[in-house]
């Protein structure tokens, strides 16, 4: 059976990279601001769903406590919650349904593949490219502190290399295209920045660094690797930082390291998204420079993003992962623990799951496979996880009701959350 899974996987890894077929990190992180980067401070509308409500005053409150207590980290139940579901009303419907269930954190967009802001930023290089333009939400800092009155762990999570606005706005530190001399860009037309770039990662820290100080718990960085897009696109793009000699895996693994470095003073867990094949991969770095050793050799946590819709018939010996939740993520965390455990300080594993519809062919995703998929991450003995849905919608039923019984182990918050 191992060798039928490694066989799939390989199988798997060579289909994604002669057709450019991975998919984005966790599928489109939000809805898209409307209009050109240059639009007002705050956004004046949001998509349909999700349009901005004022929250009453009881509601939203700044919260002045002695002591408050978040979960630990290896007993995360989390939540990816979009800059706009943060910004709007959502918020409190997804506070509830914390109140209510076994959630305990969320993961919170602080910059999206757009390159856009949940708040406007004080980093020099935030200013300079216009993101401050295109901010999400308003009261982030009392938002933050309501999530935190109501036990909720906060993660912001931070796109790193898929930054239109910032290639935009710098191009010499963006891939450029062979042909034109201009911005390289993918298959939907994104253009990225260069990975090789020492300034792209420090900036993903800065604007880090500025969240730990805003109240933020954790920080996670996704999109930390090249572009994944088929062999004859990837032959026209340049990366001008490249230095001689030194390869895609070597560029991530320095640059993550840099992350950490940059970052440990501030006492927060630094913490990974990455695909979830890079577990089952056994040879090479699928083309984009990410190696499941170098991450859990320098995280505190790593996010192996193992969603059944995103492997190919034939991946694990199934004939149809998509239809198979439980066997699909059972078999990716089995690769996991597998690698990390010659490894005796490798960083937590805490999964995302699939909680979102993708594909034309059924079954559609109810709570039945969300929970498939959180019994094969328990059957592992793993237990933290976040469900991921691109519009931040979650059902109830997928989730386990709060007990009754005191909460779990944590660690205590003295104090207020530090403001900038």
């Amino acid at each position: 059976m191992a060798v039928v899974r490694q066989a799939g996987a390989l199988l798997l890894a060579a289909l994604f990279m002669s057709r450019g077929l991975f998919a984005q990190d966790s599928l489109p992180a939000a809805p898209a601001a409307p209009g050109p980067p240059d639009v007002p401070a705050v956004l004046p509308t949001a998509p349909a769903d999700q349009a901005r409500v004022t929250l009453r005053p009881t509601e939203l409150r700044y919260v002045q406590q002695e002591t408050l207590l978040v979960p630990q980290t290896s007993s995360i139940k989390g939540l990816y919650v979009n800059a706009w579901a943060f910004g709007s009303h959502k918020l409190w419907q997804l506070v509830r349904l914390a109140d209510e269930t076994e959630i305990n954190a969320f993961v919170v967009d602080v910059k999206d593949d757009t390159g856009c802001l949940l708040y406007p930023s004080a980093v020099p290089t935030a200013e300079q490219i216009g993101a401050n333009k295109c901010v999400r939400a308003k009261d982030v800092k009392a938002r933050l502190d309501t999530l935190r009155a109501h036990g909720i762990y906060t993660i912001a999570r931070f796109v790193v290399a898929k930054d239109p606005l910032l290639a935009e706005r710098k191009p010499g530190w963006s891939v450029k295209d062979r042909n034109t001399g201009g911005l390289w860009r993918d298959r939907i037309n994104i253009a990225w920045v260069d990975a090789y770039n020492d300034s792209v990662w420090i900036y993903a820290a800065q604007l880090a660094a500025e969240a730990v100080r805003l109240g933020f718990n954790e920080v996670q960085f996704d999109y930390v690797r090249f572009p994944d897009e088929p062999r004859e696109r990837m032959a026209t793009a340049i990366f001008p930082a490249h230095r001689s000699g030194e390869t895609q895996r070597e560029a991530v693994r320095n640059h993550i390291t840099l992350l950490r470095n940059r970052l440990k003073p501030l006492g927060v867990p630094v913490t990974f998204d990455i695909f979830g094949l890079t577990a089952s991969a056994t040879t090479g770095d699928l083309g984009i420079g990410q190696v499941w050793e170098d991450f859990i050799n320098v995280a505190d946590v790593v996010l192996p993003m193992v969603y059944p819709s995103h492997y190919y018939r034939g991946a694990f010996g199934l004939a149809w992962p998509n239809g198979q939740p439980y066997c699909v993520v059972h078999a990716a965390l089995s690769d996991a623990l597998q690698r990390s455990r010659p490894h005796p300080a490798a960083a937590e594993i805490r999964p995302f799951l699939q909680a979102f519809t993708l594909g034309r062919r059924l079954p559609r995703y109810t709570p039945s496979e969300i929970r498939e998929q959180i019994r094969a991450v328990e059957d592992l003995g793993i237990t933290s996880w976040v469900l991921w849905n691109p519009r931040s919608v979650y059902q109830r039923e997928s989730l386990r009701p709060k007990k009754s019984a005191p909460p779990p182990p944590g660690r205590e918050l003295s104090g207020t959350t530090g403001g900038r």
